[in-house]
């Protein structure tokens, strides 16, 4: 089923909890995977969503002296994890699909793969840009930007293809888009980055996603700006849970967010019980979007189930 059909048939019923996970590391098992399905399978999850990373490069001295270069992705194997979880499980799964790093050519494969195995969830992303160039032949094509991207993605749900294909049928996915309540780091205005959004949603998106926050007043000020501006999409609240005091430098580094005085000032008095003010905060985070009316709640698990099960067994 669709993420944007699973929202519509929630509205006014029972409350939605969609989780993101990342595959694992190159060399690990996805029994790490099926672990972590298995434990969010009770809370009855609508769709789960597995991230994508592009391939990166690094450089290894050999025994002569000599450098040479290594091509490799650190973490593989999204398409099939999300067979796994959508054919082993019957839970819906929503593949992360970037721009960068990836032709357009790539894409469609891509597509045409997930298609074969029943997924049609996908979110469009323009993706962290990769340590290398990679070369492009030039008979290929990239996709620049997320609106590239949602844009191809649109013309294959009307059938066209990068070359004629005899009897193609259009492949009729659902799309997703990231927003960002407290504005990506690249735009020079949240107005700016709000339009470039609705773009996305002009170009095809069905919903949007939003990055983790831990102000819901940003979440609710981001959603009324939107509607504003003409999206009408659902614009599904991104979750993450604190677990120790490490995150309070790491997260605004990486996904250049802030957290909340209070929020910092409990933990830095309290250092001891940081997994229990995290807790504790998203459960109040929680059931502040569910009285605004957000059609669902999505958590970042990032491989940690525990604290996420804390919260969502209160809405389940």
């Amino acid at each position: 089923m669709k993420i944007i059909e699973h929202l519509d048939r929630a509205k006014n019923k029972e409350l939605l909890c969609s989780y993101e996970i990342v595959p694992p590391p190159r060399g690990r098992s996805v029994q790490d995977i099926i672990d972590i399905v298995e434990a969010v399978q009770p809370y009855n999850p609508p769709w789960i969503d597995v991230t994508s990373h592009a391939a990166g490069a690094f450089y290894n001295e050999k025994s002569d002296g000599s450098i040479e270069k290594k091509v490799y992705k650190k973490r593989p194997g999204t398409i099939g994890i999300c067979g796994i979880i959508q054919n082993r499980f019957n839970i819906d799964t929503c593949v992360h699909l970037l721009s960068l790093g990836f032709t357009k050519e790539e894409t469609e494969d891509a597509l045409i793969e997930l298609n074969f195995l029943g997924i049609h969830n996908v979110l469009a992303l323009r993706g962290d840009a990769p340590n290398y160039n990679k070369k492009v032949d030039k008979n290929r094509h990239t996709n620049k930007y997320a609106i590239d991207l949602v844009s191809q993605i649109s013309e294959i749900r009307r059938g066209e293809f990068l070359h004629d294909i005899t009897g193609a049928r259009p492949l009729d996915f659902c799309t997703g888009v990231a927003g960002y309540p407290e504005k990506h780091f690249e735009a020079p205005s949240m107005k700016f980055d709000i339009q470039m959004l609705k773009a996305k949603v002009d170009a095809g998106a069905d919903y949007i996603t939003t990055q983790m926050f831990f102000d819901n007043e940003k979440y609710f000020s981001f959603v009324n700006e939107c509607r504003a501006a003409g999206i009408t999409v659902p614009i599904i609240p991104g979750i993450k849970i604190i677990k120790n005091i490490n995150q309070l430098a790491s997260i605004p580094k990486h996904f250049y967010i802030d957290f909340p005085d209070e929020f910092v000032e409990e933990i830095m008095e309290n250092k001891d019980h940081v997994k229990e003010i995290g807790i504790e905060w998203a459960l109040k985070q929680c059931k502040g979007l569910v009285d605004f009316g957000a059609p669902c709640l999505h958590f970042y698990i990032m491989n940690d189930t525990k604290s996420v099960i804390e919260v969502v067994k209160h809405f389940k």
